[in-house]
Formats: structure tokens, sequence, C-alpha cells
């Protein structure tokens, strides 16, 4: 009996994988490599940075400067973004971002490289991440249609935190084999399949014109947004999640080293096990999740996250911390799938790119939690500050209960 149930489960996974078109695993694996490097490049830069610098803060700043272009830019990108052929936009985003880290990795090569190096090229590199939600996720969205939306963004978030668990350990192992500059390469040569697998995307999406400057078709996203209680609530999560769960990461190198005495390769190994639960769950939701439960894995998504933050903070061994880490992997890839799932199913569909760009601005919010983050573990240490961020943000999520409710 329990083989017949094993057979079945594997015929299912088997129908639902190949129900997806092709476009959508071209667009899926260039999220992939997408992550791969970013989780690679935030591990090297986070370890070489406080080698060199000694502050929390700063570290914490690397991580924020990611983010900045999604609050600045975030809204306008995404009503910028669909006048455009999405294709050739996402190869060129891609291009830019690959020439970022080759520059980069040059000039560590030369033995160079500063901060204010890495500074630069994290912050040129957050608007190929600003450009995510508005453009290659819409793409798939269109790829797959309305009622496999959910179960696309399942596995893209699975891809994603796949590469969290490779990416963290592979960069760990450059840093110690050969250095950053290693790294930042492999990281350009990553970019460049990515381009490829891009450019064989055989859909053509629709570009939409339409009428009046870029910041009037902007404000009358947020305008929609604002008046839809529905959407609004979601972006209020988003809201929580970034400026009080998701800037813990960016103090693993930190809590790593000072609290849990791990050296390059073990912080990459305890930072992918935040993947590999986050793989597994994101791999039990395309299964198994439905409509109904969307709401309440999206919202319980992101408290189970903040209680799992602090136990990672406070934890006194790596196993434990591991064991944290792998409940924040679980539940951020509930929250990471329904994120856009729900604005996309929500939206009205000719205003599903600038809303998506809405969302990047309320993703863009990181920056206020990682420069508190990071001023707070200057002063009381980065378990300390950790552990009471995660606490700030479970306050948070039951002072907003009368918003998220209506999700």
């Amino acid at each position: 009996m329990k083989s017949e149930n094993n057979n079945k489960a594997a015929s299912s996974f088997r129908s639902v994988l190949q129900a997806m078109p092709g476009d959508f695993w071209r667009l899926w694996f260039v999220g992939m490599i997408a992550s791969t490097v970013r989780w690679l490049e935030t591990v090297v830069v986070g370890v070489v940075v406080y080698q060199q610098t000694g502050s929390a803060f700063i570290v914490a700043m690397m991580t924020m400067l990611r983010l900045l272009p999604m609050a600045l830019f975030g809204a306008f990108l995404g009503a910028f973004v669909e006048r455009f052929d999405r294709r050739l936009t996402l190869a060129g985003v891609l291009a830019v971002m690959g020439l970022t880290s080759a520059a980069l990795g040059v000039i560590a090569w030369n033995g160079s490289l500063e901060v204010w190096h890495l500074a630069v090229g994290s912050f040129v590199n957050g608007f190929g991440w600003t450009t995510d939600n508005p453009l290659r996720r819409m793409m798939m969205g269109e790829a797959v249609g309305r009622d496999r939306m959910g179960m696309a963004m399942a596995f893209d978030v699975g891809a994603s935190n796949a590469a969290r668990m490779v990416g963290p350990t592979v960069g760990g192992l450059l840093l110690v084999g050969i250095g950053i500059e290693g790294a930042l390469l492999l990281g350009a040569g990553l970019y460049a399949v990515s381009i490829v697998a891009t450019l064989a995307v055989r859909s053509r999406f629709a570009v939409s014109p339409g009428s009046g400057a870029v910041l009037a078709r902007t404000w009358e996203a947020v305008r929609i947004v604002a008046a839809d209680k529905r959407l609004a609530a979601i972006m209020v999560v988003t809201i929580v999640y970034n400026v009080f769960a998701w800037p813990f990461t960016s103090m693993i190198p930190v809590i790593g080293r000072d609290r849990l005495s791990l050296g390059p390769e073990g912080v990459g190994i305890l930072t992918s096990v935040d993947g590999v639960g986050a793989f597994a769950g994101a791999l039990m939701l395309a299964l198994w999740l439905t409509p109904g439960w969307h709401a309440r894995a999206y919202v319980g998504g992101v408290a189970l996250y903040l209680f799992a933050l602090v136990a990672f903070a406070l934890a006194p061994t790596p196993v434990l911390a591991g064991i944290a880490m792998l409940a924040t992997g679980f539940s951020g890839a509930a929250f990471a799938t329904l994120q856009a799932t729900l604005v996309y199913l929500a939206a009205p569909p000719e205003m599903r790119s600038r809303i998506l760009g809405v969302l990047s601005v309320c993703i863009g919010t990181g920056p206020i939690g990682f420069v508190w983050l990071g001023w707070l573990a200057d002063r009381i240490g980065a378990s300390h500050a950790t552990a009471l961020t995660g606490a700030l943000g479970l306050l948070a999520v039951a002072a907003t209960w009368r918003m998220w409710r209506r999700i």
C-alpha cells in the first residue's frame, strides 16, 4: 500500500511538471541562476566586508544597498518595463548585472578591491533584483495562465531556495580556496548562461505602451492598491516581513562567526540550511497547497519565520541554529510563494505589471530594517539585536491583524 501511494505521488508530480510550458521552465531557470549568484555574492561580500571592517552595521549596509533600488524605483520600473519587449529587456538587465560582477572580479583579481567597490556593485545589481516581479515573474504568469500561477510561483520559489542551498556553500568554499575574485567571476559566467536562456524564450509577450507619463501610470497603480483592502493588506504584511524578518539574513555571517565560532565554510553551510528548508517547503506548496489556504499560509509563514529567527539568534550551538534556519526556510517559502501569487490574482489584468512594481516598493522597505538592525547590532551585539527585532516583528503582526484578516 505504501509503495502504491508513493507511485501515485510520483506520477502526480510528473504530471504537474509536464503541465508547465517550456517558456515557464526557461524563465524558471533564469530565476534560479540569478538567485544562486545573489546568495553567493551576499555571503562572500558579507564575510569579506566583516573581515575588513569588523562592523556588523557595514555588513548590513551591503545587503541594504541591494534592496534600496526597490524602494526608490520599484513602482516606476513596473510602469516603465511594460512599454518594452519583456524578453529583450530581461536579457539587458542580466547583461548589466553580469558586467558588474565581472568588473568587481577583475578589480579583486588585481588586488585593488575596496569596500566601496562592493557597495557600488551591490547597488547596481539591486536594480536587476527590482525588475524581477514586474518583469520575469510577470512573464511567467502570462506563460502559465491565471489558474496555474500559484503552482508556478511555488516552483519558482523552490528554484530560488535551491539556489540558497548551493550559492552560499559554493561562495564560502570559493572564498577559502581562491578568494572573492573567483566567486565574482563565477557569478559573471552564470549571468551569461542566464542571458542565453532568456533569449531562448519563444513567446512574445504583449507590450502595453498605454497613455500618460510613467509617473502618472505609477500613481494610478498606487491609488488602486490603496482602494483595494485585499491588496493593501498584502502590502502591509510584505512590509512587516521586510522590515522585521528578512534583515536577519545580513547577521548570519556575524552570528556565525562571533556566537557560533564558524569559519567561512561553516557560515556558507549554515546559510544553505535555510535554503534546504525553503526548497522542501516550496515543493510541498506546489503539490498540496489549495487556494483556500493561500492567506493562512502567507500570514502564518511570516509569524513562524519571526519565531524561528529569534530562536536562531539565541541558539547556543550550530546544530540548534541549523534547526532554526530550517524553520525560517520552510516558513519563508510560504511567504515568498504567495506574496507575488496573491498580488497577481488580486490585481486587474491590465495593471498587474504596475502593481507588482508597487509590491517591489514594499519589498524595498527592507533597508529600514537593515539600517536599524545593523545600528543596533553594533551597540548590543548581533544576537541580541536580531532577537529583539524578531520580537518587534511579532508585535507588528499582532497589531495589524485587522488589516491582514481581509486577505
